[in-house]
């Protein structure tokens, strides 16, 4: 199905070619009809502010969203795991998934990252995609929360991803407690900065790998 492709190239790092499918893309959605009347109307008034706004400021939005701070990071073994030596494993095991159903990534791809996850799951049935969705719905659930919380564009995004899991199958991912301190602010990000350096987060050059996949999967 190609309502997740047509998620996964909107939650990708926002490359300008986006603007050219993103109708296309929207058209998907209503003809496919996974997802409900109201989580499309989320998704184009998403759309409706890819077009009407500049480039750059596009480019902004998804950084503050996404790379200022872990709380929103979109790979999401780090919600559970951090940096620690169980996310490499839980990555691995992921990774052996995805070659079992014949998706092979890039050297730079991780198999955690959001985008590249829902690539996975728009090569499964609609049935087997909710239930893969199902164990990690909590983690897609809590980002979309706090980007709502912050006014963010991307949390319809992520509550009309999160729509599409089988809750029946929910999984408790074993998130940690909820509180509202923000880890994006300017205190927030020094105080990370003192800390060990994070090697193990790059979104940007997956983000595009994901992307150009799934344009090229959009095109008629």
């Amino acid at each position: 199905m190609l309502t997740h492709r047509v998620l996964s190239a909107f939650l990708s790092y926002p490359a300008p070619e986006l603007r050219g499918v993103a109708k296309q893309g929207v058209r998907i959605l209503y003809e496919e009809k996974l997802l409900s009347a109201t989580q499309i109307a989320g998704v184009c008034e998403f759309v409706h502010w890819l077009l009407e706004t500049p480039q750059l400021d596009i480019e902004a939005a998804y950084i503050d969203a996404f790379d200022r701070g872990r709380s929103t990071s979109l790979h999401l073994f780090e919600h559970i795991h951090g940096e620690s030596r169980a996310r490499g494993e839980a990555m691995h095991r992921l990774l052996l998934r995805y070659r079992a159903h014949g998706l092979e990534l890039q050297v730079s791809e991780l198999p955690d990252f959001l985008p590249l996850f829902l690539e996975f799951l728009s090569t499964r049935s609609p049935v087997e995609a909710a239930k893969h969705l199902a164990e990690v719905v909590d983690i897609v659930d809590l980002i979309g929360q706090r980007l709502r919380k912050r006014g963010a564009r991307h949390a319809a995004l992520l509550e009309a991803i999160a729509s599409l899991a089988d809750m029946d199958a929910r999984n408790s991912a074993g998130l940690p407690k909820e509180n509202d301190e923000r880890d994006d602010t300017p205190a927030a990000l020094d105080a990370a900065w003192e800390e060990a350096p994070v090697t193990f987060n790059d979104t940007q050059p997956l983000g595009n790998a994901g992307l150009a996949l799934a344009l090229d999967r959009m095109q008629p």
